[in-house]
């Protein structure tokens, strides 16, 4: 079965997280989004713990669902088109690491996967000892990367971790800031027990390939949702039993891991090198001939993803190593909607107009992958338009760099002031 799946996901007890993000809404939204499975997130959490423990009932082997009378809350709202839906979800959590390695201060981020609540109680149990579990859904430890992965594994069988967003400054494990050269400078004589690594936003499959280390490793993406409407930006595509097992096979041995969908890697936040409280924003080339140096304040810049890529780099752009799983790049459609209409994309016209579009064509993922242009035209022919260049790859870039989400557009300007009487 061809399915998405996002398990990079936060709950309303992490920092900076909605506090819409409860089982009910995450499980509403991707039913609308088109994602199968997703992860639970924040599962060393004690209070979201016990939620998932009340809330969630056995499924398919290592995976979860809704408690019935909690599923009928859920899908209040969706048109049938896409309410019967299966969603399941998979125990998971991002934990940070904090620790001093070869004289420098690291921080890295991780995905941590669990097959079942046994598993991951006694994960729970035992990194309690290096940091409060209560403090935030996404919890700080004071532990070697090397020492968490040791932990996850002795946890049961099944047991999983996967290097979270790698190429971010402060918090990938090959991040300018406080990461590492190669995955084995991190986990050390465990690294063979790494099998996927997530790209992040601001990077894609075609710029890990230019790193031959990473060859062995099979590229996922996911949203990392702080709220529930952004689930399924990033997602993982499959063609597997819905089965944690199988699902984690599919990593380990690349049967039936069929690629990702991906943010055009301009959009995001490290893209690029620069300072964004100096509204300075570099390329590559122009930070080496700068040394690194902020042109206005004179402090060294944030220094981005695809600077770091290049840095570590072995092969020219263009290079696809052999049996690597392609990807497509997306915006998510309430960004085109929003860009089509000249209004945010959390306005109440957009999502309006989406809730009608998910009711006629389908979730969202699919609009964008697979209805047929010709099909969305008779809805919109600007919407239409857009999802035939977005297929195409046909789309104006504007970089992020230091934290500062890049823009992708799907229109010249005065496209849509020309078209604004024929909108839909």
């Amino acid at each position: 079965m061809r399915f998405h799946a996002d398990l990079h996901v936060h709950s309303k007890y992490s920092r900076a997280c909605s506090k819409n993000s409860d089982l009910a809404q995450l499980t509403w939204w991707a039913r609308r989004k088109g994602v199968t499975v997703m992860g639970t997130g924040d599962f060393t959490h004690p209070a979201w713990f016990a939620r998932l423990r009340e809330s969630l009932v056995p499924a398919e082997p290592g995976l979860f669902r809704l408690r019935e009378e909690l599923d009928r809350e859920a899908v209040a709202g969706l048109p049938s088109r896409v309410a019967s839906a299966p969603v399941r979800f998979m125990l998971s959590v991002e934990v940070s690491t904090v620790y001093r390695r070869a004289g420098r201060t690291r921080k890295i981020h991780h995905l941590v996967y669990a097959p079942g609540f046994d598993a991951a109680a006694e994960l729970n149990r035992r990194l309690g000892r290096f940091g409060d579990l209560a403090s935030d859904g996404r919890p700080t430890l004071t532990l070697d990367s090397r020492d968490l992965l040791e932990t996850v594994l002795a946890c049961g069988d099944g047991c999983y971790l996967v290097p979270a967003h790698v190429w971010t400054p402060w918090f990938g494990v090959l991040g300018s800031k406080s990461g590492f050269d190669a995955f084995e400078d991190c986990y050390l004589d465990l690294t063979g027990h790494i099998f996927a690594l997530e790209t992040g936003l601001s990077s894609d499959p075609a710029m890990n390939w230019r790193v031959s280390a990473l060859d062995r490793y099979r590229m996922v993406s996911y949203s990392d949702a702080h709220s529930p409407p952004i689930l399924g930006r990033e997602t993982t595509v499959l063609d597997t039993d819905v089965d944690y097992f199988a699902i984690r096979r599919a990593l380990e041995t690349g049967a039936g891991h069929l690629g990702s969908v991906e943010f055009f890697p301009e959009e995001g936040r490290y893209h690029l090198d620069g300072h964004r409280a100096c509204g300075v924003r570099m390329t590559p080339q122009q930070t080496r001939e700068r040394e690194g140096i902020c042109p206005v304040c004179g402090r060294p810049l944030t220094v981005g993803v695809l600077s770091r890529v290049e840095e570590l780099a072995d092969r020219p752009e263009g290079v696809r190593p052999e049996g690597a799983a392609g990807f497509r790049s997306l915006v998510p459609l309430p960004e085109i909607m929003g860009e089509i209409l000249g209004v945010g994309p959390k306005s109440k016209r957009v999502l309006r107009e989406i809730d009608e579009l998910v009711a006629a064509l389908g979730p969202e993922l699919a609009i964008l992958e697979e209805v047929p242009v010709e099909v969305i035209r008779t809805r919109s022919p600007l919407l239409a338009e857009a999802v035939d260049r977005l297929r195409r790859g046909e789309v104006i870039r504007e970089s992020g760099y230091d934290g500062e989400y890049g823009t992708i557009r799907l229109f010249e300007p005065g496209r849509l002031e020309r078209a604004a009487p024929t909108l839909f």
